[in-house]
């Protein structure tokens, strides 16, 4: 979905392609040992469902389930069956549980190479066409090819047999809307019905509708992607649906007739992450929020123009989960699209600290975190708001969050200063420590438990594992009742 955004400014690679080797080369240092998957991470933990607050998402085994997905959208257009299956297993190995997104079908603006959006092996979507062209905008959407879809069916399946979800996106507005405009609402309705027939018993996906979605306030072309929806919820009603709508902010309920249609509220910003998850948090209905888009590792995106560092990667991830989510899509420029040298790219530092991310969120009931928006918990230094034009590389921002028992407090510092904690939002005395971001490890605040009253400064240790500044304050009050019990 992303090289071919460069016409629009969205996707620039850097020229400095040293520093995408050095990137490869820390990244492949730090992630030999692979990482056991969660016991609550299979198969049979699927079809997820929203939780009964509506905040967050649940297995079928009713544990929580952390959104860590990788994003990788031009997977049916570019990977045989056996590179999908190396590709899955790689992910399982960092902890990703997730793949967000697979596009359905592979054309257009973001695969401008693949006119007619076939298979590495050549396999159509489509066996015919409507009056007007032989290109994949004049496909008949009436007469799926067997093949292909058999071909998906595969790699879903595949999928399975790493415990990983599927987000499908059914028709990416990037490459689908003149082919949903020649074929009109009805066609449209029933190609929602067929996927919805054929993938209604594959437990482990969702929906995910749009892709830079820019049109949605075209009522004709909102109408066209919100009927594949509809056919799918008319054939398929048990999966969940999303939708991804305009760069470079938007948030899914943004457009309030996709309300009804969706069950995840998925924010998309180039800008520091916390500003649209508020958004997305705070509209009604509640919805599992969740970071559907933002910089992707080794890209260039944004206005101004930002680079996908790890530090830049891990303020978005740690900013989105104390901004209220329920996790995120991290992404990549090889992966999304499967770039020539993608095998290259696939093992980045970014990806060995989502790891690290995913293993601190799942340590603590970051279902239960509340975030800090009043700034009752967290009261001072908290930084610089800043804008929607402030570089996430710049922004110094503090986001805080507690869970409501008042068991944990944390608070994410993308620099080193000093913050104030009114300690009284703990239920107890607490323990305290930092953790460091770049490598998992925790540094302990003296002098523990530190009483639950008044206020008290803290001041992260200084520089970071990997000589940069952000770190993570845990304040744990919890006991061992607080800490083990898992919501319904």
């Amino acid at each position: 979905m992303r090289s071919a955004k460069v016409p629009h400014g969205k996707r620039v690679v850097l020229a400095g392609l040293i520093a995408l080797a050095l990137l490869f080369v820390v990244g492949k240092a730090r992630t030999n040992s692979s990482v056991p998957k969660d016991a609550s991470e299979t198969a049979s933990s699927y079809p997820l469902k929203v939780s009964a607050n509506h905040r967050y998402l649940l297995g079928q085994n009713d544990v929580p389930f952390l959104i860590a997905a990788d994003s990788p959208q031009g997977l049916m257009a570019r990977l045989t069956e056996e590179e999908a299956d190396r590709y899955f297993a790689n992910r399982q190995s960092h902890g990703f549980n997730t793949l967000g997104w697979v596009d359905v079908l592979c054309a257009g603006r973001d695969f401008p190479d693949n006119t007619d959006a076939a298979t590495v092996d050549g396999i159509r979507p489509f066996l015919g066409y409507l009056p007007g062209g032989t290109d994949h905008a004049h496909y008949d959407l009436s007469k799926p090819n067997e093949a292909y879809f058999a071909r998906l069916d595969r790699m879903v399946t595949l999928a399975a047999k790493h415990g990983l979800f599927v987000f499908l996106a059914p028709a990416e507005t990037n490459g689908w809307i003149p082919t949903l405009h020649n074929n009109g609402l009805s066609a449209a309705h029933a190609y929602g019905q067929y996927l919805g027939n054929r993938y209604k018993s594959f437990s482990n996906i969702a929906w995910l509708n749009g892709n830079d979605f820019i049109s949605w306030k075209d009522p004709k072309d909102d109408a066209l992607v919100q009927a594949v929806a509809k056919g799918i919820r008319s054939a398929d009603p048990g999966h969940l649906q999303t939708v991804e709508l305009n760069y470079e902010t938007s948030s899914s309920f943004d457009d309030p007739t996709w309300v009804p249609l969706v069950d995840l509220n998925g924010s998309y910003t180039y800008s520091a992450t916390y500003m649209q998850m508020f958004h997305s948090y705070s509209q009604r209905p509640i919805a599992p929020v969740y970071l559907v888009e933002a910089h992707y590792d080794q890209e260039n995106v944004g206005h101004p123009p930002d680079y996908g560092t790890p530090p830049t990667l891990r303020r978005e991830e740690y900013w989105s989960m104390l901004s209220g989510g329920t996790g995120v899509f991290y992404g990549n420029f090889y992966t999304w699209s499967f770039s020539p040298g993608w095998k290259y790219y696939i093992d980045t530092a970014g990806v060995a600290q989502l790891t690290i991310w995913k293993k601190f969120f799942s340590s603590l009931p970051w279902y239960e975190l509340v975030p800090d928006q009043e700034h009752s918990t967290v009261t001072a230094g908290l930084g610089t708001y800043g804008t929607f034009q402030t570089p996430v590389s710049k922004s110094d921002f503090c986001t805080a969050a507690k869970t409501a028992d008042g068991a944990f407090v944390l608070a994410y510092l993308p620099t080193v200063r000093t913050i104030t904690v009114n300690m009284a939002a703990l239920k107890a005395p607490a323990n305290a420590k930092w953790f460091d971001p770049a490598n998992g490890t925790y540094t302990p605040v003296a002098g523990g438990p530190l009483t639950n009253t008044g206020t008290r400064q803290f001041t992260p240790p200084g520089i970071n594992s990997d000589g940069d500044t952000d770190w993570v304050l845990l304040l744990d009050a919890s006991d061992s009742s607080a800490s083990s019990k898992t919501p319904k």
